[in-house]
């Protein structure tokens, strides 16, 4: 890349985004429980996986329409009126990418010109950056701090400028498991209608709250209109492999992503998308079990690190949590993660991963708890004998 695009390798160079592959690779070469990566370790309704195979088996495996099939575009309207009140045209105001990552790229691709910048909060998912840059955009982000990550909203207004276009806003948020509740995001709202911006929202947990509730702030007054609402069926079904994602709201801005997208990716998934269709069409019960699974797991493994002696930031929603390391070492989160599988047989993720500035994040560290409860109360075993293993290492280091 750096000898084709030296420019964008630039801009690239030092996002971290291969802390995870790193982590992950950790977690196979030494046999470790791996709470880095966020995928689940099970699959998701068979019913879904069911209409998947039935999709191949029936012959649609081949190109599907640009914006996706037209019963998944009408699904993913439906969902959209049935849990939060947001009505979309699925032929104009809907369209289907490969993933969020992919729906949040093309759309900073399409809405950015080089130079603009981009509102988000940090610490931000690390794809954001890299999609920024390559959309030659730059991110200029508002600091959410631990514990509870509130931000100062004058802070949020004094930090849009005069090439800022759009806010990039995550909720519920990764890595921090913040749900940014209504004050907060008419705060968000306030600023983009009165800087006249554009909002894209990546709402791929909405369906895992366990504290307060989702909203999305296409919701809030005057935001409809100018808010681009992503999501995908990833987290919500446990297909994370399928890559399947969309895109809502106005009509024009739907275009232009599309204008992007079609020179990604193209299409995608041309089986997954009618078994998607499916899984949108569950009824209540399955989303409020996924919910309770997930924050009954989130508290089986909070428990768990908090035995084992670190501060715990008990999120609101996501499948992660983020802990504060000091009460067990000086260590920094990258020094602290690569050591972990050998020490006691888990793996994580240095939260620097996500911060511009590593050293703002030093000493927090992110775990997954999408995994199966056996497995999070087998890593907690591991992880409850933690701070034996570093008093053993400071005596032989004196």
């Amino acid at each position: 890349m750096s000898d084709e695009n030296p420019y964008l390798a630039s801009r690239l160079h030092g996002l971290g985004t291969t802390i995870f592959a790193e982590m992950s690779l950790l977690a196979v070469q030494t046999g470790a429980i791996n709470l880095g990566q966020g995928f689940p370790d099970t699959d998701g309704p068979a019913e879904v996986a069911d209409a998947a195979i039935a999709a191949i088996r029936s012959g649609q495996n081949q190109y599907p329409p640009g914006t996706g099939i037209a019963e998944l575009r009408e699904a993913i309207a439906a969902h959209q009126a049935r849990f939060w009140g947001l009505t979309f045209a699925a032929d104009t105001e809907v369209l289907v990418t490969a993933g969020a990552t992919e729906a949040i790229t093309a759309a900073l691709i399409a809405l950015c010109e080089p130079g603009d910048e981009v509102l988000t909060f940090e610490p931000t998912y690390d794809s954001y950056r890299a999609a920024a840059a390559m959309a030659g955009a730059t991110v200029r982000a508002v600091r959410l701090e631990a514990p509870d990550y509130r931000f100062d909203t004058a802070a949020l207004d004094a930090t849009v400028g005069p090439r800022t276009r759009l806010v990039l806003l995550n909720s519920p948020h990764n890595p921090t498991g913040k749900v940014f509740d209504v004050a907060e995001l008419d705060a968000v709202a306030d600023v983009c209608r009165s800087h006249d911006l554009v909002a894209i929202t990546d709402e791929v947990y909405e369906h895992m709250v366990f504290e307060g509730r989702h909203v999305p702030l296409a919701t809030r007054p005057g935001m409809a209109e100018r808010t681009l609402t992503i999501s995908s069926a990833g987290k919500t079904f446990s297909f994370t492999g399928w890559k399947i994602g969309w895109v809502c709201g106005p009509a024009d801005l739907v275009a232009a992503v599309r204008t992007a997208k079609q020179f990604m990716t193209y299409v995608n998934g041309a089986p997954f998308q009618p078994a998607i269709a499916v899984g949108l069409g569950l009824p209540d019960a399955y989303f409020a079990e996924l919910r309770e699974g997930l924050q009954m797991r989130r508290d089986l493994l909070c428990e768990g690190l908090a035995a084992a002696g670190f501060t715990v930031h008990r999120p609101a929603g996501t499948y992660f949590v983020t802990v504060d390391i000091r009460t067990l070492t000086d260590e920094d989160g990258g020094t602290f993660c690569r050591r972990l599988p050998e020490r006691c047989g888990v793996v994580g993720v240095p939260s620097s991963a996500f911060y511009e500035d590593a050293e703002a994040a030093r000493h927090l560290v992110r775990f997954s708890f999408c995994k199966r409860p056996e497995v999070l109360s087998e890593a907690a075993d591991r992880l409850a004998g933690l701070g034996q293993v570093l008093a053993r290492s400071a005596d032989q280091a004196m």
